[in-house]
């Protein structure tokens, strides 16, 4: 009788711990579509990923504000560069936007592909980045990909967070 008693109330603690884990991830998912239509979210950058080379962890915050009319990237640079810089402030991934497209489509499995193209870029700028993708899985993790004019494409791995209100 224990061991039956005992299986009856394992089994209830499995269905509740399951039930449990979906309403989270349900509330997740719901929160990161809230952002995403909002158009009001933080990329968080955890891994760079460059074309040559191995992945970076990255230690510093590094991200992405996405907002109706702006965006500003402050994001690292590991790969080749075709056009140097005499300034040494050009280092990196930092660009404020306030002119661009920007177009969301539902992903194959559930999240959302994001294509930003700044219209404001300056090609004798080195950092000139042309088109800036996201893709966003329900959870809110996401990998952003950089195309650059002057440079080797980028990609890094992190997760969103809601912006500022």
């Amino acid at each position: 009788m224990k061991t039956l008693f005992l299986f009856i109330m394992v089994s209830a603690g499995i269905t509740s711990a399951k039930a449990q884990g979906s309403t989270k991830q349900t509330a997740k998912a719901d929160a990161v579509k809230t952002m995403i239509n909002a158009v009001n979210y933080v990329f968080k950058a955890d891994f760079a990923n460059p074309l040559r080379g191995g992945n970076k962890q990255l230690t510093t915050e590094y991200d992405l504000t996405v907002t109706k009319d702006t965006i500003v990237a402050f994001l690292p640079y590991y790969g080749r560069a075709y056009v140097g810089s005499l300034d040494p402030n050009e280092g990196g991934i930092k660009f404020t936007s306030t002119s661009f497209d920007y177009k969301v489509t539902e992903g194959k499995k559930g999240g959302w592909d994001i294509t930003i193209k700044p219209k404001d870029t300056n090609v004798n700028k080195m950092s000139s980045v042309q088109l800036l993708r996201l893709s966003i899985s329900s959870g809110g993790y996401a990998t952003l990909s950089v195309t650059s004019t002057n440079r080797d494409p980028i990609s890094f791995s992190g997760e969103i967070e809601t912006g500022k209100k």
